[in-house]
């Protein structure tokens, strides 16, 4: 399963506030909708589109504890793990790393979608 975990817990509002609509076009049609929250302010479900080999609509979950944050395609939406979805995922671990510019990435499995070419991504 794609994932993205960083060292810090984050600021879940604050990232509902900050998240926009993200529609990219190349190499693949990638939507970041909008921003759900649970009631605790936990866990945060982005509706996202991929149009690649396949038309995927699927969730992405980031989930956060004390001492980390989580991404990764909640469970319920099962897409075809393709290089779309994985870019989506790592898109919204760029949009994470904006708002929260002090946070590192200590795991994942999709290193080579973390759009590294963006100077502001930092992999620990």
């Amino acid at each position: 399963m794609p994932h993205v975990v960083f060292d810090k817990k984050i600021d879940m509002e604050l990232f509902s506030k900050e998240f926009q609509e993200i529609i990219l076009k190349e190499p693949f049609l990638i939507k970041l909708l909008d921003v759900f929250l649970d009631r605790k302010k936990r866990v945060a479900l982005i509706p996202t589109v991929v149009i690649d080999k396949l038309h995927q609509q699927f969730f992405i979950e980031i989930s956060t504890r004390q001492d980390k944050t989580t991404i990764r395609l909640f469970p319920g939406t099962d897409p075809e793990k393709t290089d779309g979805v994985k870019m989506s995922l790592g898109l919204v671990a760029k949009i994470v790393q904006e708002i929260n510019p002090n946070h590192r990435i200590t795991r994942t499995n999709i290193r080579e979608f973390l759009l590294a070419d963006q100077k502001r991504l930092v992999i620990t």
